[in-house]
């Protein structure tokens, strides 16, 4: 089992752009799907997009970051980004990513209380100002 920790949170204008990694432990990255979430103050955590295992050729975007989110992973380094950029207010939260070898277990893992990801990270912090 993978081990996860985020980094790159912090305080941003809107419509700045920031860069969120999340670093896995072990040596089967490669073989989880990665997703990421947040959770804003006082709400649900919510789902955010997922890419797939492997060379991570499938993603799959919320509506609400769609256009201006973007997830990529590097196998070599174990990591996977959430790149965001035209930042909103409203994209404040806590960043979480969460690994599974099943895709479907992320892209569900908010709305069926029965698929929960295999690992999640811990969280990092987004405060976009207005």
């Amino acid at each position: 089992q993978v081990q996860l920790v985020e980094s790159g949170g912090g305080l941003v204008q809107a419509g700045g752009s920031l860069r969120l990694s999340c670093a896995a432990s072990g040596r089967t990255f490669s073989r989880y799907a990665m997703g990421w979430f947040r959770q804003a103050p006082g709400k649900e955590r919510e789902f955010v997009g997922v890419i797939s295992r492997g060379s991570g050729g499938s993603t799959l975007y919320a509506d609400s970051v769609k256009g201006r989110f973007t997830i990529s992973r590097d196998n070599d380094k174990n990591t996977v980004y959430l790149h965001m950029n035209g930042l909103k207010p409203e994209d404040t939260a806590v960043y979480y990513c969460a690994a599974d070898p099943i895709l479907h277990n992320l892209v569900v893992a908010t709305t069926d209380k029965n698929s929960a990801p295999e690992v999640w990270g811990q969280g990092t912090l987004v405060t976009v100002s207005s």
